[in-house]
C-alpha cells in the first residue's frame, strides 16, 4: 500500500544525492524561476489581486509543494486554472474571504490525502477535464481583451454574456499603442524559442514592454500605474476572526479550490511520471498540495497546485528531485527582494498577450475536437461542462459534469449487459446461434446467457426472461462467465428471477460464476437458495452431470 504521507525528498537523499545531480538541479530551478515569474504576477492581476501576491504564492507554495510533495519534480504555484475561482471569490467574498477560502481548501485537501482520495480524485472522466480546461482557457482569454486593446469600460461584470457586451460597446476606445504592445508579446512569447529555448519568450516580453515604456515611446496603463510598486518583502496579513458562520460561508469556495487544485497537482503529477518514468505518491502530493495552500493563505497568496508546463520545463532541464522546485521558489523570492521594484514599469497589455497564449495552450482544443467526434456520450460530458463553465461558475460544471458522466456510463453498461437464450427446447429454424444448435443436452433444458455487469442499470432485463422460458423446460442452466460484478440491485432482481424458476419446479444450474460474485451470492443467500453443488465453474461440467443424471 501507498504510503499515507513520505515526502519524495526524502527518498532522494535516502537513496543518495550526488553533486552533478544539484548542479542539474540548480540550473532547472533558476530556469524554471525565471519562467514562472511573468505568469506568477500575470496570474495575480488576471485573478483580480495585485501582482506581488501571485509571486509570494510562487515562492511560499513552490517551496512547500517540492519540499512535501509526492512527486520529484512537481513546479507548484498559481496557475491559470485558478484565475477565475479567485476573481469570483473576490468579487464575492473579498481579500479577506478569499484567504480564509484558500486555507480551508488547504485543510479539505489534508483530508483528501489522510483519507486516502488520491487515487479516487484521479477517476474524475477526460472528457469533463478538457471540458472544464476549455472553459477556464475561454475566460482567461475573454478577461485579457480588456488590457489587451487599452480599453475604457469601467469595472467589467463577472458574467461572461454581460462582459462580451460591454466589451463590444466599448471597442471604440481601444488604444492602439496598446495593441501594438499586445501583439508584440503574443509573438516573442509564441516565437523567441525559435531564438532561444532556455529564456523564457514571456520574460524578453516583459523586458521590451518596460524598455519601450520607459524609454517613453508609447503611453499605456502599467502595474505602476494601477498598483504602485511592489513590495521587496513577505509580510503576514492581519488575518480575519474566524466564527462558525464565517466557516460555513466560505466552505463552497473552499471546495471548489480543493477540488480544482487536487485534480490539477495530480493530473500535473501524472504528466510528470510519463516524462521521467517515475511514480508518484498521490496522498502525499495531496497532503503537500494542502499544507501549501494553508501556508498561502496565511502570507496573503492565493491558491496554489501543480503547474503543467513549469513541471514539464523543469524536466526538459535536467531537474530530477524536489531540489530543483526548492530552487525554483528561492530565484522567484531573490528576484521579488531584489528587482521587484522595476516591475512596476510592465504594461499591463503585455501581460495581457502573455496570459491570452497561456490561454490559447491550455485550452486544448484538439482534445476538444477529438471528443467531439467520438462517442456522443462523451461529446455530452464535454459540451455541458464547458457551457456551464463559461456561463455559470466551475462548481456547477463539476456537479452536472461528473452526474452527468455517471448517468451515461450507466446508461453505457446497460447497453453491454444482456441477457439472451442460448438453447430453449428450439429447432434449428428457430434458433439464431449456430454454435448452440448441436449442443447434445438432454431434453427438458434450457440455456441462458447474462451478458455484463448486473446492476441496477439491467434489472428490467431479468424481468423479459421471466416470460421467455418454455414450460416444457425442467433445467434452466444460466451461464454467467462474462458476469464481472453485481450489485445489490442486481442481486435482489436476479434472486426474484430465481424464485419465479423455483416456483414453477425448475432446477437452476448456475456456469462459468467468478469468484467475487460467487462471494456476492452466498453472502445474499442465492447459494443456499440454489444449492452449492448445482453451481460450476465450467458449463461442460454442468452439462455432463445432467447427460449422467438423464442417462440414469
Amino acid at each position: 500500500m501507498e504510503p499515507l504521507f513520505y515526502p519524495k525528498l526524502i527518498s532522494t537523499f535516502k537513496k543518495g544525492y550526488s553533486r552533478d545531480q544539484f548542479y542539474k538541479d540548480l540550473m532547472a530551478g533558476t530556469i524554471v524561476g525565471v519562467v514562472a515569474l511573468p505568469l506568477a504576477i500575470a496570474f495575480a492581476i488576471a485573478s483580480g489581486v495585485s501582482p506581488e501576491k501571485g509571486l509570494v504564492t510562487a515562492v511560499i507554495a513552490g517551496f512547500l509543494i517540492s519540499l512535501l510533495g509526492g512527486s520529484r519534480v512537481q513546479i507548484g504555484g498559481p496557475t491559470g486554472a485558478f484565475v477565475v475561482i479567485v476573481a469570483g471569490i473576490i468579487a464575492s467574498y473579498g481579500i479577506d474571504g478569499l484567504i480564509i477560502s484558500t486555507i480551508m481548501a488547504g485543510i479539505i485537501m489534508i483530508a483528501f490525502g489522510l483519507l486516502r482520495l488520491g487515487v479516487i480524485i484521479r477517476f474524475v472522466p477526460y472528457p469533463l477535464t478538457v471540458g472544464f480546461t476549455s472553459g477556464i482557457a475561454l475566460l482567461i482569454f475573454v478577461s485579457q481583451i480588456k488590457d489587451f486593446f487599452g480599453m475604457n469600460t469601467g469595472e467589467l461584470p463577472a458574467e461572461f454574456i454581460s462582459k462580451m457586451s460591454v466589451l463590444f460597446s466599448s471597442i471604440g476606445t481601444s488604444n492602439w499603442q496598446a495593441v501594438i504592445l499586445g501583439i508584440v508579446s503574443v509573438l516573442l512569447t509564441i516565437y523567441w524559442k525559435k531564438v532561444s529555448a532556455r529564456i523564457p519568450g514571456s520574460l524578453i516580453a516583459l523586458i521590451v514592454g518596460a524598455l519601450i515604456v520607459t524609454i517613453g515611446f508609447l503611453d499605456v496603463e502599467t502595474i505602476g500605474s494601477k498598483f504602485g510598486e511592489i513590495p521587496n518583502k513577505i509580510s503576514v496579513p492581519e488575518f480575519p476572526t474566524l466564527s462558525w458562520d464565517l466557516i460555513l460561508k466560505h466552505i463552497a469556495p473552499a471546495f471548489t479550490i480543493a477540488m480544482l487544485g487536487s485534480i490539477e497537482s495530480l493530473l500535473s503529477a501524472i504528466v510528470a511520471d510519463g516524462m521521467i518514468g517515475g511514480r508518484h505518491r498521490s496522498n502525499t502530493e495531496l497532503i503537500a498540495q494542502g499544507i501549501a495552500n494553508i501556508g498561502s493563505g496565511i502570507f496573503g497568496g492565493i491558491p496554489a497546485t501543480g503547474a503543467i508546463a513549469r513541471t514539464a520545463t523543469n524536466v526538459k532541464n535536467g531537474g530530477r528531485t524536489p531540489v530543483s522546485g526548492m530552487v525554483h521558489a528561492v530565484v522567484l523570492l531573490i528576484i521579488m527582494l531584489f528587482a521587484g521594484k522595476w516591475a512596476k514599469l510592465i504594461p499591463l497589455s503585455v501581460l495581457a498577450g502573455i496570459l491570452m497564449v497561456v490561454a490559447y495552450n491550455m485550452s486544448e482544443w484538439r482534445s476538444f475536437v477529438s471528443i467531439l467526434r467520438g462517442s456522443r456520450y462523451d461529446a455530452a460530458v464535454l459540451l455541458s461542462t464547458f457551457v456551464l463553465t463559461v456561463v455559470v461558475d466551475l462548481t456547477v460544471a463539476i456537479q452536472v459534469g461528473m452526474v452527468l458522466a455517471a448517468l451515461l456510463f450507466m446508461k453505457r453498461m446497460s447497453d453491454v449487459s444482456e441477457v439472451k437464450t442460448l438453447v430453449g427446447n428450439l429447432s434449428a429454424e428457430e434458433h439464431d446461434d449456430v454454435s448452440m444448435i448441436n449442443l447434445q443436452l438432454p431434453s427438458g433444458c434450457a440455456v441462458y446467457e447474462i451478458t455484463g455487469p448486473m446492476f441496477f442499470g439491467v434489472a428490467n432485463k431479468f424481468k423479459e426472461l421471466t416470460h421467455d422460458i418454455p414450460d416444457r423446460s425442467e433445467v434452466v442452466i444460466i451461464r454467467m462467465r462474462r458476469v464481472s460484478m453485481i450489485d445489490a440491485t442486481g442481486l435482489y432482481n436476479f434472486k426474484e428471477l430465481l424464485h419465479h424458476f423455483l416456483h414453477k419446479h425448475k432446477k437452476i444450474i448456475l456456469t462459468g460464476v467468478n469468484p467475487h460474485v460467487e462471494e456476492e451470492l452466498l453472502r445474499y443467500g442465492i447459494v443456499d437458495l440454489i444449492g452449492k453443488e448445482n453451481i460450476f465453474s465450467l458449463f461442460d461440467d454442468a452439462v455432463k452431470m445432467l447427460k449422467d443424471k438423464y442417462q440414469e
